[in-house]
């Protein structure tokens, strides 16, 4: 009998038939832009209703969805945006990139989520927003922050870029009463190559966005009477298209990463000196974009040359997000007054794991439960090296 030594993990993206039906179905109906098309209209209807949301505006990209909701949300020069230490530094630079300043807080040690406490201490008579960011597909404590942003008045943009179709304590993420984000880039849990969307609870929030992301130009204007300042974030419908096919595969896929993270978590816990990502139990449907663990103490050189070992024996493993303070691109435009190591001082949790967490993605957890075995034995071989 052949054992197998390596793990074998499927390709990312993935398509069937029905990607291609939606091209050709696209690239037929003679229209390629949405607002001759019938494929965005469609695909906003159906991931609005899959999320539970009012209304869905799909652009772009996810960064450009980011920067599309602050702005429908008043936050421009002067304001100011929480934004979680520890996330990709799209999360702040949307509201940089508005003139705002971004305030890093730190994130929870156990779920690498904005850290609730943290926020509510860094809000300001200028805050417009607070950003939750569910990392890895595991919600942050959205009962928390929606206390305090009842308490505040300050609104929450949830960065959903990695929370596809995942629940808090039964409530879909349109269902939370905020705006929230989402990113289709080729990584992502679903995918055209690149794409966004917004939902939006209310109407009003909705048509403004829509005017913003179409050069403020009303559906049915003729005469080019653009109504106010906007961009083009328009998605095409040869997207669209595609993501309507990803879009009816996602609860599936949600449920066998589930059922791997379940296998692989404890697992990566029995390895000394690892210590896996544990979610809010009350993300009850977490979507898993990333198997997520840490290695406290590592050092972040040795982090990264064991990441290096992992991908040589077979994983696509990936070193964790850098503190955003830590990147030059922070502090070019929007930043606050303070200094990096002012901030990391304010976010000891978010120093830690940027400098010891790595991150599998998730593609890992859509292969076998032999699979798992083999891929925590790869980890515990490299791990015991350092």
């Amino acid at each position: 009998m052949n054992v197998r030594q390596a793990p074998e993990f499927p390709q990312w993206p993935q398509y069937d038939e029905s990607e291609r039906d939606g091209l050709v179905r696209a690239l037929e109906q003679g229209q390629w832009w949405r607002m001759g098309g019938s494929e965005v209209d469609s695909f906003e209807r159906e991931f609005a209703e899959h999320h539970g949301a009012a209304h869905a505006l799909a652009v772009t990209n996810g960064t450009h969805a980011l920067e599309l909701a602050l702005q429908v949300m008043g936050v421009g020069p002067g304001s100011e945006v929480i934004v979680p230490a520890f996330t990709f530094i799209s999360s702040s630079q949307a509201a940089q990139r508005l003139g705002a300043v971004a305030v890093p807080v730190d994130v929870d040690p156990d779920t690498y989520s904005i850290d609730a406490a943290a926020a509510a201490a860094a809000v300001t008579s200028r805050t417009r927003a607070i950003m939750p960011v569910h990392m890895a597909g595991f919600l942050a404590d959205m009962d928390a922050l929606a206390k305090l942003s009842a308490n505040t008045g300050v609104p929450l943009l949830q960065d959903a870029a990695h929370a596809h179709g995942a629940r808090w304590q039964g409530k879909r993420v349109g269902e939370l009463g905020s705006v929230a984000a989402f990113s289709f880039q080729n990584g992502k849990l679903m995918t055209a190559g690149e794409g966004g969307a917004v939902l939006f609870p209310d109407t009003a929030m909705y048509e403004t966005a829509f005017l913003r992301h179409s050069c403020g130009r009303p559906r049915t204007d003729r005469r080019y009477m653009h109504a106010i300042a906007g961009s083009n974030l328009r998605l095409n419908e040869f997207s669209a298209s595609v993501l309507r096919a990803q879009l009816r595969r996602l609860d599936g896929q949600i449920a066998t990463r589930h059922e791997r993270w379940a296998l692989l978590s404890g697992l990566l816990e029995s390895i000394d000196g690892v210590v896996p990502q544990r979610g809010d139990e009350r993300t009850d449907v977490p979507s898993h974009y990333m198997a997520m663990f840490r290695v406290p103490g590592i050092g972040e050189d040795d982090r990264n040359a064991l990441v290096d070992r992992l991908v040589e024996a077979g994983l696509p493993a990936f070193a964790g997000f850098r503190a955003i303070y830590r990147t030059d691109a922070f502090w070019e435009l929007g930043a606050p007054d303070t200094t990096p190591d002012e901030l990391a001082e304010r976010c000891p949790h978010s120093e830690a794991i940027s400098q010891d967490c790595i991150w599998l993605h998730h593609r890992t957890l859509l292969a076998s439960e032999e699979d798992m075995h083999l891929t925590a034995a790869i980890i515990a071989d490299a791990v015991s090296t350092v």
